[in-house]
């Protein structure tokens, strides 16, 4: 099973002009590590959070449960190195149209959501990775308030 994922990890990589798999992470790889970084914004970040990570995976890549428990493993090693998240958004950016990036910020905000807070710091990832992903401020918005509902929180923060 982690060597069918591990597979579907090498298919998605870019290539480069002669056909080599370049270094930019795969597109499961990238997503995840946005999840992550989402749930790595609150300092106290629980087991709800992973979970949250984990279904938002399932539902983008129709993973089984130990292909994202193990997608999650690498997403959090990763992220703990990453020095940007530039490299993670670029591959998404440039394959992705509109409306699956507008489902993986709705499913990151459901992992900001996942504990029933909103961190300042969480608040801060999610703008900037929507900006990095160029998402436009109302889809944005309205991503944000359809994650909330979904965690079945009130008008306040």
């Amino acid at each position: 099973m982690f060597k069918s994922l591990m597979d579907l990890f090498e298919t998605l990589a870019p290539d480069d002009a002669f056909g080599r798999r370049v270094g930019a992470p795969s597109l499961p790889l990238s997503a995840a590590v946005l999840l992550v970084e989402v749930m790595r914004a609150d300092a106290n970040f629980s087991e709800l959070e992973r979970g949250a990570v984990r279904r938002a995976l399932t539902a983008l890549f129709a993973l089984a449960d130990d292909e994202a428990d193990a997608l999650t493993a690498q997403a959090e090693r990763t992220a703990r190195t990453a020095s940007d998240l530039f490299a993670f958004t670029s591959p998404i950016d440039e394959r992705w149209d509109m409306p699956a990036k507008l489902r993986l910020v709705e499913l990151m905000w459901g992992v900001a959501y996942a504990d029933g807070q909103l961190g300042d710091i969480e608040r801060h990832t999610m703008w900037r990775i929507a900006d990095l992903l160029h998402i436009p401020q109302g889809a944005y918005v309205h991503a944000r308030m359809r994650a909330k509902a979904a965690a079945g929180l009130g008008e306040d923060d």
